[in-house]
């Protein structure tokens, strides 16, 4: 995985400013002053307000698929999903800039998708299925909530699952990894 600039202090503040006002609304003079750190030290490690929510991003992204059992791919992808989904960043970002996320959909791979690759290549045994199955848990990521009712989160989490498991093969999950 290609390395994030790490302050926690500073990641840690800007997930707050986020928290409390959208990435729009955050300046780099908000998360200095929340961390306790003058904007100097700020710039030292990041140009802008971009780079350091991309930082951010990265960081609770691949917090949450290094909690994951690879050993039963399908259901680590399906939790993965879910533990996003929940995420309060992700939930802030999608509500209140969603813009944000565009050129990690259409122009190219950020840090975090990489690390997710990283994670699948070896489970799958094929760099070409672990890159299908990210792209079909992004689409069920990002598009969800477009899609309920009359389902709902918890019904389309087990389509996902049964999608994965006929795409993988039965040996991909641990019996009754599609019921979910």
């Amino acid at each position: 995985m290609t390395a994030i600039r790490h302050n926690d202090g500073v990641l840690d503040a800007a997930r707050d400013c986020v928290l409390a006002y959208g990435v729009r609304r955050t300046t780099l003079t908000d998360v200095a002053r929340r961390a306790g750190v003058s904007r100097m030290t700020i710039y030292r490690h990041w140009p802008d307000m971009r780079a350091l929510v991309a930082d951010l991003m990265t960081r609770e992204w691949v917090r949450v698929i290094d909690g994951l059992d690879l050993a039963d791919p399908v259901r680590a992808v399906v939790a993965g999903v879910r533990g996003l989904r929940e995420h309060p960043l992700w939930r802030k970002i999608v509500e209140a800039d969603p813009e944000l996320l565009l050129p990690y959909l259409l122009d190219r791979r950020g840090t975090s998708h990489e690390a997710v690759l990283a994670a699948l290549e070896p489970a799958l045994g094929d760099a070409a299925k672990a890159r299908a199955v990210l792209l079909v848990a992004q689409s069920f990521l990002l598009s969800a909530p477009t899609m309920l009712d009359p389902v709902t989160l918890d019904e389309l989490d087990a389509e996902l699952a049964a999608l994965l498991t006929a795409y993988l093969g039965p040996g991909a999950a641990s019996e009754g990894g599609a019921e979910l």
